[in-house]
């Protein structure tokens, strides 16, 4: 079924949550239940899967237009749905972070035509952060942009000099082309290990069934 949403209007905060599951059918069963965010005022979208380098690591993104429908939601309904997962997961991290521009044009937090999410999560030098963001826009989105299969993505930061960069791909062999050599030379030109502190990144096979 195709549900209607609200137009994206680039005012958005991201929510990435990353944890270890130990009882897998048990978390999918309760990542079902996040099917109830539909209707909830300021909700965009939300979607997810597992760690192709760690199986046992799960993700989830999701999307709202503003800090308030966040935290309005996270004082009513939030604890309901998120009771169906209690005990199936441990060690789980939640980072917020605002939109700050898109990787490629016509971004839209949906999940259905992407088969993979690249994540990567940067803690960039308090000095660098302004430097950092520049390449981004200049040297990394038109890289990205421009690699068949790469459907689009989000540049956001939070608190701390911290940054989060999502893209989605339509496949994992597409994505595949998109590294090695490639990477190297742009990291070079965009002087990225002078810019980052730290940088954890993965690739996450979405599960079609956590797609909200």
């Amino acid at each position: 079924m195709s549900w209607p949403r609200a137009p994206y209007d680039g005012a958005v905060l991201v929510k990435w949550i990353r944890c270890t599951v130990v009882d897998r059918r048990g978390f999918e069963r309760g990542q079902r239940k996040w099917a109830g965010l539909l209707g909830e005022p300021g909700f965009r979208g939300q979607g997810g899967g597992w760690s192709r380098s760690r199986p046992e690591v799960a993700h989830v993104f999701g999307f709202w237009e503003s800090r308030a429908f966040y935290d309005s939601f996270m004082a009513r309904a939030h604890d309901g749905l998120a009771g169906a997962q209690s005990g199936t997961y441990k060690d789980m991290e939640v980072k917020l972070f605002d939109h700050r521009f898109e990787v490629k044009t016509g971004f839209e937090p949906r999940f259905t035509d992407a088969d993979v999410v690249r994540v990567a999560h940067c803690t960039v030098h308090q000095e660098r952060v302004e430097h950092f963001a520049l390449m981004q826009q200049r040297i990394w989105n038109p890289a990205m942009a421009g690699s068949p299969g790469m459907l689009r993505g989000v540049f956001a930061e939070a608190p701390g000099h911290e940054f989060l960069v999502l893209s989605m791909w339509r496949s994992s062999a597409e994505r595949g082309k998109y590294r090695a050599d490639r990477l190297k030379r742009l990291s070079l030109l965009a002087q990225t290990e002078t810019d980052i502190a730290a940088l954890n990144g993965d690739v996450v096979q979405l599960d079609a069934a956590w797609t909200v």
